[in-house]
């Protein structure tokens, strides 16, 4: 794998780290969230790059794979969240403007996929509203 894959695809497993920080902010992953996930991942997010996996996948799949994997291990949203929040902060060049606009909303449809959005997602949002400003 080259040097411009691996940065790539870490790119979309931080992101899908991200996503299951917010779904699971309130201690429960919802089918409608992951749903809403896996709309978004097949309809904009592979369409982003050409960027693909070792398997010759692409590489916006490692979002949903993460996504499930953390669910499956039932991690903390807020670790994950920070997790997230310290990869962009140290990989900033990663995140173009048509990035952060698509990070933005695919948190927000995962939010708004199950009875709206609660206080914690509303407080989840918050942050990741400023930190996608930097």
């Amino acid at each position: 794998m080259g040097t411009l894959e691996k940065p790539q695809l870490l790119f979309y497993q931080k992101t899908g780290e991200l996503f299951y920080a917010i779904a699971a902010a309130d201690k429960v992953v919802r089918k409608e969230e992951y749903n809403a996930l896996k709309k978004l991942v097949l309809e904009e997010w592979k369409d982003l790059d050409a960027y693909e996996d070792p398997f010759h996948t692409d590489a916006a799949h490692q979002i949903e794979v993460v996504f499930e994997w953390f669910d499956y291990e039932q991690l903390e949203a807020k670790e994950c969240f920070d997790s997230f929040a310290d990869y962009k902060t140290e990989n900033a060049k990663l995140f173009t403007k048509e990035r952060k606009e698509l990070i933005w909303k695919t948190a927000n449809a995962i939010a708004n996929s199950f009875a709206g959005k609660n206080k914690i997602e509303v407080i989840m949002l918050a942050k990741l509203k400023i930190l996608l400003k930097d």
